[in-house]
């Protein structure tokens, strides 16, 4: 009977002899494949001939971007510090007021990402003490912002249609019709796929690998 097996690509590298592989879970530990006995389906690059590329690389940075996007709107709720500001006093205040409040607003911050600034003006007028919010509006503007353009990143590098991954619409019109996505999407992705597996067989000489058609 035959058997297949998945060599994990992390570990697997390409001999200097053609058609030779080695398995290299670590430095000073690899061990040769048996000659023949490994078959690579390999992604195209355009810089070298020897393993591919995962088609999903050019939306790595985006992902990263997302994860970073929401790693910083955790620690800016977590840190109690919701609006970047600057305080700015010009009143005459009594002794020691001036520095409470600046301890105040240093005791307030936790290790976050914004810091809010005091300025003190003395002999000011009408009004002398006022609140300039200068990150609140624009930090929830951008996490919004980068959200979306990078999970449409993602999602371009993966040509994968939206409706079918459940995200809701911003737009009145919608997505379209899931099920003419799920059509497209198998017959433009999912079937090229497939015909690279199936090169598999033919270099077996039988039939291992086998798809269901779509009605």
């Amino acid at each position: 009977m035959l058997r297949l097996d998945h060599s994990l690509a992390k570990y697997t590298r390409r001999g200097v002899k053609p058609g030779s592989f080695w398995w290299v879970p670590g430095f000073g530990n690899e061990s040769e494949f048996a000659a023949g006995s490994v078959l690579q389906i390999m992604a195209p690059d355009v810089n070298q001939e020897i393993y591919g590329i995962p088609e999903y690389l050019s939306a790595l940075q985006s992902a990263l971007l997302n994860e970073s996007a929401t790693l910083f709107r955790r620690r800016y709720y977590l840190n109690g510090s919701h609006a970047g500001y600057i305080l700015y006093a010009t009143g005459d205040f009594a002794e020691g007021d001036v520095d409470a409040m600046r301890d105040a607003l240093k005791k307030s911050k936790g290790p976050g990402n914004f810091r809010n600034l005091f300025v003190h003006a003395p002999s000011g007028k009408e009004g002398g003490i006022k609140l300039l919010p200068i990150a609140e509006v624009g930090a929830k503007d951008e996490f919004l912002g980068i959200k979306n353009t990078t999970r449409d990143d993602v999602l371009a590098a993966h040509r994968v249609p939206p409706q079918l991954l459940g995200i809701v619409p911003q737009n009145a019109g919608g997505f379209g019709s899931p099920a003419d996505a799920r059509d497209g999407f198998h017959e433009l992705e999912i079937e090229p796929i497939q015909a690279k597996f199936l090169e598999v067989n033919d270099e077996l000489g039988e039939e291992a690998v086998r798809f269901e058609l779509r009605e």
